[in-house]
């Protein structure tokens, strides 16, 4: 298949619909710090929301962990061969347009950017079968304009006992609210009872969003 020019010079963008356009910058264009993926699906959210082309109302942010904060997932950059790496939560923003088409931005895989759903389901995420119920995924799906209003983080759960930063921080200051300065731990929670969004298992997200749904 040819290269869509919209996205010329990303990996693998063989796969992606040349009938899609992308609501995001390029990849290298995005803003973007490694192990704040919360912040950059914020960002990217940002982004679409002072554009014209595209409604928020099509723009989710998927949190995805679970109880226990141990989620495998594949194709990522800091991935080691084929082995998945093993995050306590991952962010990626899904868009669901009006033509029903559905695409995964994460900045953090090696998959294309965006990623055709079913190509991002089946590749990234694979399935909990023959996993341990420890590592089995439940995903967090908010709508972006929700996100935009309601998520806060003063970035504190990137520190260390001694206040030493894990990771070095975004530039930009910490995103906060009139009312929060940090409820992250709201949304990577899995208790439906609990925070914005609603809370799928693996497969049930599959079903609701994908191609059959």
């Amino acid at each position: 298949m040819a290269f869509v020019p919209t996205f010329r010079g990303d990996m693998h963008t063989e796969h992606v619909s040349t009938e899609y356009v992308n609501i995001t910058p390029h990849r290298d264009a995005c803003v973007y710090t490694s192990c704040y993926c919360e912040e950059n699906v914020w960002k990217l959210c940002e982004h679409i929301s002072s554009q014209t082309q595209v409604s928020l109302e099509e723009v989710y942010a998927v949190f995805i962990s679970n109880e226990r904060r141990t989620i495998p997932i594949w194709k990522q950059k800091s991935s080691r061969g084929c082995e998945p790496v093993v995050w306590d939560y991952h962010v990626i923003l899904l868009h669901h347009n009006k033509q029903g088409q559905r695409f995964i931005y994460d900045l953090d895989t090696v998959l294309p950017f965006p990623c055709s759903f079913d190509v991002y389901t089946k590749e990234a995420l694979q399935t909990d079968r023959g996993l341990k119920p420890a590592f089995w995924r439940k995903l967090r799906v908010i709508p972006a304009q929700t996100y935009l209003r309601r998520f806060s983080s003063d970035r504190s759960h990137m520190k260390d006992s001694s206040g030493k930063w894990r990771m070095p921080p975004p530039q930009y200051s910490c995103i906060t609210t009139a009312d929060s300065t940090m409820n992250l731990d709201n949304f990577i929670s899995v208790d439906p009872k609990a925070g914005w969004g609603e809370v799928y298992s693996l497969s049930e997200f599959v079903k609701h969003f994908g191609e059959e749904s």
